[in-house]
């Protein structure tokens, strides 16, 4: 007999029932099980939807949220004016035309993107499933599957709904999963059914009756917290809760089971993985906010002209126009006439904004997207994994980070865990020559049944989730959803505890030829606030119940029970943390009986809530989880990848900032981060420590190493400060300015003990100080801090693909991080750097010869080009040469990797800001008066026509344009140059074919004009005026003031070596300096003390030593933050 319950828990309980009563009614569903009449029409069929559109709603649809954007409304507004004949200076088929073919690109490809999803669920919805109904089993469609059925699965049968188990094949209730259309994880994982459903016959199982009571859907798949109540004769309505290990998700398969069936819960777009679907947010790269930036000046300076020009036109008008007696003007006109030459001009400078931006934009990302899925230099041959750009639209960003947030384990490692060392009863076993099972002294306390060794294989063998599978030659093989317990299992294994195997409740462990065998009573599951797992269990031969426990040492060592000393414990968690290993403490305890009885109770109400269940099994677990007898640290080596460290390193020296983000110790956190070289050893480098559990400790600390940050911060020396999960909590939220300049101040920080939100809010605090940041990691655990970053990578590692589908990017190691940034981020960001001022040249080039043929026009707003000239020019004559400038490359990709320093310029902003635009726009203003003056001159006579002296300005334009973009290429292929001359010729073609036409404005003109030597001649004169001196200007910079960039360049062409290109000192960052103390009652004369960084362990990786031929920045300016010259970027003081 157990204990009498106390009334107070039963008080407590009853009060919490109600409560949850209240809040259930809101969000909790009842599934019949296999009854149609209640479960008829009340739930959404399982027909999966992911369209954007339907047949009738995609053009009013697709056409609102084109129109959205501002840029198309004023493209928009602009053609509906054109249809005014009053004002219109030209057919409104030039802004008609282009705005209608980029509307049509845009609308086909979102039509075709939303067929292959019409198709795919078509796919998915017609697949043919079995379920049982009225006792037999039938065949129908997935999409009409309904809550409440009871579906049949076979082997290999992908789920085609959520379920809840209900029978397996298994006698014991298990059937295995594979999960990789879900989370990514190639391990296959183990559920099982009910405990309700325990011992049903199969052929009972098509008249199961009862009633789940589960919460609304939502998208977390790695929680189910419901209960189940079979109807009798089956169970007399006693509560059985459910865990997600009870349920089969939609998108998994079911692998090395026979059959297993279960109950439809969630179906359709209901089910967890269809509201895990979504579009994302889009992501604004730091280029095309600039874009923005500079078309809205753009279109200030469009109004400022209209307004001039329109003003000047009205005042000609009403003076010198009306006494000229060929100008025939009404005596009286319309109220609105004041507005016609205004509005005139706004449609003749409606071209300033190029039209045409946005679809180049879009279709060059694109290729640069397909560049980085190309590369075969950034293929993992180890996995045959491919780098791949998820998010098309944001390459150039990777050419601007600042900041890289890293997760450690799985990123920076492997992730393989090897046992290694090991601390049983004070005991250590291993050292710097041999690892633990290599130690003799180990095997001969193994041999001799030393009480505390067994004590602690058993554990480590027992306590954890693995699955033992037998080969078909009879071998073991483990299949572990974590590295670290197949890592724990392996080594008691090789010390002959072997787990050999696990049928339902039963563990069957083998000893030195001797049986054991376990009872598994209850799992108390790891969760990342518990830090721990645990298992009751009970020994089939003596009846003893016993309680394993393994976690983190700040979970396990406070739990000892009064009396046992745990410094040897401690000690050793601490020498294993500074050699970069993982540590687990092991522990255990004895339960009698009736406390167990009395605590399973307990337990059970605990997993009967549907309302804050995690926390009410955690508190129950708690109070199981004391008194602990500590046994043992393990200690689990995690390699590190292949070039990991001279990755960072190169980073480094290019100006990016690097943060480690952890939930590893902070000894282990620090070893990594020496072996890495995200930080380096004293005396080269130091670290600070801000630590605390109180706003009063965090204060401290963090006033302390901000003054040492600020007085050593022009010393050539690295520092780095450390903080863990407990401080950085308090930080960001009481001292938020604070820790924000202490960002600013250091170029790498480690944080450890951190957890997923924090993670995220990390990044968030980065950003609202306008960096540009990049997070990678490997884990379902970054994927928060992976999707808050400017730049999101994933790697597809051994804890699935969650990370790699939530990002931006995915690679298969982290080395190709450095080719990602250094040669795809580089030249995709000079590259449409190029391509975006390009775009408003050419644009703004022929807008200033209309605005400067309106002055020899009567200030009329008349166009000096036909309309189908402006069509093709935008569309046609300017856009191919410069699309393949996707093709460019200013330095080699050799170049680029040894001298990692020249990405400041991409960070800095330094080709894509006002000044570089402004200097864009001064050379469009001048080749527009070079040719205007010059086609004036050379054609405006009483002999030459209209027609003759557009198409020679015309002819300038696309020849200054093919000249500009061979001047700015750098590197040419075969492919650019016929782009670029292929073009000029096609120009020609293109205008004789038209001019044999009758009857369209341009007849005879084009023959007539290349007959004539003068329009040859003029061509010439065009060229050399306009670009001599954009040439000499060139020459003159290249050879007397080259940049950094020139001098690798003229390196490249003479393969001689680089002596020295001096210092770059970019503007740093402004933050105010006169922050008020952190604590006015501390001392302020207290010493700001600094702790140096450990020696580099034995174990830790050297420096790669590889450097640079020439040194562009110093330590201190990498210590500062960098900006285009100019800008000022304010922190978001939150």
């Amino acid at each position: 007999m157990g204990r009498p319950v106390p009334t107070e828990r039963i008080l407590k309980f009853t009060f919490d029932q109600e409560a949850s009563n209240i809040a259930l009614a809101l969000m909790k569903r009842a599934v019949y099980i296999n009854d149609e009449s209640l479960s008829q029409d009340i739930y959404c069929d399982n027909r999966i939807s992911n369209r954007k559109y339907t047949w009738w709603n995609f053009i009013p649809k697709n056409l609102w949220e084109q129109f959205s954007r501002f840029m198309n409304q004023y493209f928009l507004l602009i053609a509906c004016l054109q249809l005014w004949s009053l004002i219109t200076p030209v057919n409104p088929a030039s802004t008609w035309g282009p705005l209608l073919f980029i509307f049509s690109i845009s609308a086909i490809k979102e039509a075709w993107d939303d067929y292959n999803r019409y198709l795919s669920d078509k796919q998915a919805n017609e697949k043919e499933v079995w379920i049982l109904k009225q006792g037999i089993r039938k065949p129908i469609l997935a999409q009409d599957i309904s809550v409440g059925d009871i579906v049949w699965l076979r082997e290999n049968d992908e789920v085609p709904c959520d379920l809840v188990l209900l029978g397996t094949s298994d006698p014991q209730g298990f059937c295995f999963v594979e999960t990789a259309a879900l989370d990514g994880e190639t391990d296959l994982k183990t559920q099982m059914i009910p405990s309700a459903c325990m011992g049903i016959d199969v052929e009972l199982l098509p008249k199961i009756k009862g009633v789940i009571e589960c919460p609304t859907p939502d998208k977390d798949i790695r929680r189910f917290d419901a209960n189940m109540r079979l109807f009798p004769p089956f169970l007399d309505n006693d509560v059985c809760p459910l865990m997600i290990k009870n349920t089969l998700l939609q998108s998994c398969f079911l692998r090395n089971t026979e059959w297993a069936c279960g109950v439809a819960v969630y179906t359709g777009n209901e089910t967890k993985l269809g509201l895990s679907r979504g579009i994302p947010e889009p992501k604004l790269t730091a280029v095309d906010a600039m874009i923005d930036k500079l078309t809205g000046a753009i279109f200030v300076f469009q109004i400022v002209v209209v307004i001039v020009l329109g003003t000047a036109g009205n005042i000609w008008k009403e003076t010198e126009a009306k006494k000229s007696w060929y100008v025939r003007y009404p005596e009286e006109g319309p109220w609105y006439e004041l507005l016609v030459i205004p509005l005139r001009f706004e449609l003749l400078c409606s071209i300033m904004i190029p039209i045409s931006i946005k679809v180049s934009l879009d279709l060059v990302k694109g290729l640069y997207a397909k560049f980085i899925d190309w590369d075969d230099k950034m293929v993992d041959f180890e996995t045959g994994t491919r780098s791949h750009a998820t998010n098309t639209g944001i390459s150039e960003d990777l050419g601007q980070i600042e900041y890289i947030m890293t997760d450690k384990t799985g990123t920076l490692t492997e992730n393989k865990m090897v046992f290694k060392r090991c601390c049983i009863s004070g005991t250590f076993y291993g050292n710097e020559n041999a690892d633990s099972l290599a130690d003799s002294k180990l095997k001969y306390d193994v041999s001799c049944n030393s009480e505390y060794v067994i004590q602690f294989l058993k554990i480590m063998a027992i306590c954890n989730t693995v699955i033992p599978v037998r080969s078909k030659n009879g071998a073991i093989l483990y299949k572990a959803q974590s590295q670290d317990e197949e890592a724990l299992v392996r080594a008691a294994a090789t010390l002959d505890m072997v787990l050999v195997n696990k049928n339902g409740n039963t563990v069957d462990i083998s000893f030195r030829g001797s049986s054991l065998q376990y009872e598994v009573l209850d799992i108390l599951e790891f969760t990342s606030d518990r830090k721990r797992m645990s298992v009751v269990v009970k020994d089939c031969q003596s009846g003893n119940i016993a309680l394993f426990s393994k976690g983190a040492d700040e979970a396990i060592l406070p739990h000892a029970h009064a009396g046992q000393p745990i410094r040897s414990f401690a000690e050793a968690v601490e020498h294993y943390s500074q050699l970069g290993l993982r540590t687990l403490c092991l522990a255990w305890r004895g339960i009698h009986e009736s406390e167990y009885k009395e605590w399973a109770l307990m337990f059970k109400e605990a997993n009967g809530t549907l309302v804050d269940r995690e926390w009410r099994v955690a508190e129950v677990c708690q109070r199981l989880e004391q008194d602990l007898e500590i046994i043992g640290v393990a200690a689990i080596e995690d390699r590190l990848q292949d070039g990991v460290p001279e990755t960072i390193e190169t980073l480094r020296k290019s100006g990016i900032n690097f943060w480690m983000l952890t939930g590893d110790k902070q000894n282990t956190a620090v070893q990594i981060a020496l072996s890495c070289n995200l930080v380096s050893p004293a005396p080269k480098g130091q670290l600070l420590y801000i630590n605390g559990k109180s706003e009063d400790e965090v204060c401290r600390s963090l006033d302390t190493v901000l003054l040492t940050m600020r007085r050593i911060n022009s010393e050539p020396r690295e520092v780095s400060f450390i903080i863990d999960g407990w401080a950085l909590e308090i930080a960001l939220h009481h001292y938020r300015r604070a820790f924000m300049e202490l960002t600013l101040l250091s170029k790498t920080a480690i944080c450890c003990r951190v957890t997923p939100s924090q993670k995220a809010q990390i990044v968030e605090l980065l950003r609202s100080c306008e960096y540009r940041t990049l997070a990678i990691g490997d884990g379902g655990n970054d994927v928060k801090m992976i999707q808050q970053a400017d730049v999101g990578v994933g790697i597809s590692g051994r804890e699935g693909l969650q990370a790699a589908r939530a990002a931006d990017y995915s690679i298969g190691k982290f080395r190709f991080l450095k080719r990602l940034i250094l040669v795809h981020g580089r030249y995709s960001y000079n590259r449409t750097a190029f391509l975006s001022q390009y775009s408003f040249y050419k644009s703004l080039l022929i807008c200033f010869i209309q605005i400067f043929f309106s002055f020899i026009s009567g200030i009329s707003g008349t166009s000096l080009f036909n309309s189908i000239s402006l069509m093709a020019y935008n569309v046609f004559y300017t856009s191919i040469p410069v699309l393949v400038n996707v093709l460019d490359k200013d330095l080699s990709e050799k170049t680029v990797m040894q001298h990692p320093q020249i990405l400041f310029y991409c960070q800095a902003g330094r080709l894509l800001n006002p000044s570089t635009f402004a200097g864009w726009f001064g050379r469009s203003l001048f080749h527009a008066i070079v040719v205007f003056v010059i086609t004036i001159h050379s054609y405006a006579n009483e002999n030459s026509e209209m027609e003759e002296v557009s198409m020679v300005a015309l002819s300038g334009c696309v020849w200054l344009q093919a000249f500009v973009v061979a001047l700015e290429t750098n590197s040419f292929t075969v492919i650019q140059h016929l782009a670029i001359w292929g073009n000029l010729f096609g120009f020609y073609i293109i205008n004789l074919i038209v001019s044999a036409v009758p009857y369209i404005g341009m007849y005879t003109i084009m023959f007539r004009l290349c007959n004539e030597p003068s329009y040859w001649l003029t061509m010439i004169l065009i060229v050399a005026c306009g670009m001599g001196p954009i040439f000499a200007l060139k020459y003159f910079r290249y050879t007397y003031r080259p940049s950094k960039i020139n001098i690798l360049q003229q390196a490249e062409r003479s393969d001689g070596p680089i002596l020295s290109l001096g210092n770059i000192k970019p503007q740093s960052r402004t933050m105010d300096k006169d922050l008020s103390p952190l604590s006015s009652s501390r001392s302020r004369n207290q010493s700001s003390v600094y702790e140096p960084l450990l020696s580099e362990s034995p174990g830790s990786m050297k420096r790669s030593g590889s450097g640079t031929p020439f040194d562009i920045f110093q330590s201190q300016t990498q210590a500062q933050s960098r900006q285009s010259s100019g800008y000022s970027r304010n922190c978001k003081d939150n």
